[in-house]
């Protein structure tokens, strides 16, 4: 597993019974957490002073409740990234600190290029990916269904002092996107995906992750240049073991080009225990 363990200004404290306790710069929340299905004998006494804790509703979706007044938002930082965070209505904060790896991977990766890189980042989110590779000094075009999430990654950029940076915002959806990029002969040396399980496209597509995910990896194939850097996958769906992944990876973009893969869980420390959760998977081809 490789561990996001460089934060400052996030903390996961403690996991038990269900749930997450996380320390957000200076905010601590409880959130739901599918996977904590342990209970932890000697809990952190965070617990009784948390901030604001996510209830599940048993129809779906959820609420919060608040123990004490929160600011609408606040920022926190990552390596020289500044990011705006806030509860949501779906118990997420705008971001997964656990891709804090991937961030420095790709960060890595487009530094010890020695040439310009251009990045295709779809699903993108709030842009924590997006950024890293700006920063880095690639080219970004960066990708999300929800016209939402986009200007949130706008912000973000704003917020860490990226907004000069050559990153193109685009609201589309994925598949009909990477099609027109192909017809327009556009190509990229590297890709980002973190496809959802389920949602639904611009005009309400629907999508089931399982039924789209080879035809988006061959178009992915497509748009890749002729000397690419890297493909990055990363899932956090339940059927997409990081083997699984591996397999697809090979069986898609490897049958065009020599690329050594590899796969594996990516998680978090929980400083109570000092033992680390899984938090998804990420996939990576290296050409």
């Amino acid at each position: 597993m490789r561990i996001a363990e460089n934060w400052k200004d996030y903390r996961l404290i403690d996991t038990s019974g269900g749930d997450r306790l996380e320390k957000w710069g200076d905010v601590t929340l409880i959130r739901p957490d599918p996977q904590v299905i342990w209970k932890n004998p000697s809990p952190a006494p965070e617990w009784d002073s948390a901030d604001a804790v996510y209830n599940r509703s048993s129809s779906g979706g959820g609420s919060w409740s608040y123990n004490r007044k929160l600011p609408e938002s606040w920022n926190i930082r990552y390596g020289g990234l500044t990011f705006l965070v806030k509860p949501t209505g779906f118990k997420h904060t705008g971001l997964f600190p656990e891709q804090a790896v991937n961030w420095e991977l790709c960060d890595r990766l487009i530094r010890g290029a020695g040439r310009e890189i251009s990045v295709l980042n779809l699903f993108a989110y709030t842009g924590g990916a997006t950024l890293a590779c700006a920063k880095a000094g690639a080219k970004v075009c960066h990708l999300d269904a929800v016209k939402n999430m986009v200007e949130w990654g706008k912000e973000n950029a704003r917020l860490s002092g990226l907004a000069d940076r050559p990153i193109r915002w685009i609201t589309d959806d994925a598949m009909k996107f990477l099609g027109r990029e192909i017809r327009r002969g556009n190509r990229y040396d590297g890709i980002i995906l973190d496809p959802p399980s389920y949602g639904r496209g611009t005009n309400g597509e629907l999508w089931k992750l399982e039924d789209c995910i080879y035809e988006l990896m061959e178009r992915c194939t497509e748009v890749l240049s002729d000397k690419p850097l890297f493909l990055l996958l990363n899932s956090y769906t339940t059927g997409l073991s990081p083997s699984v992944m591996a397999y697809l990876l090979k069986m898609t973009v490897g049958q065009r080009f020599t690329a050594d893969v590899s796969a594996e869980e990516i998680g978090l420390p929980v400083e109570r225990t000092g033992m680390a959760i899984p938090c998804g998977n990420s996939a990576i081809a290296l050409f």
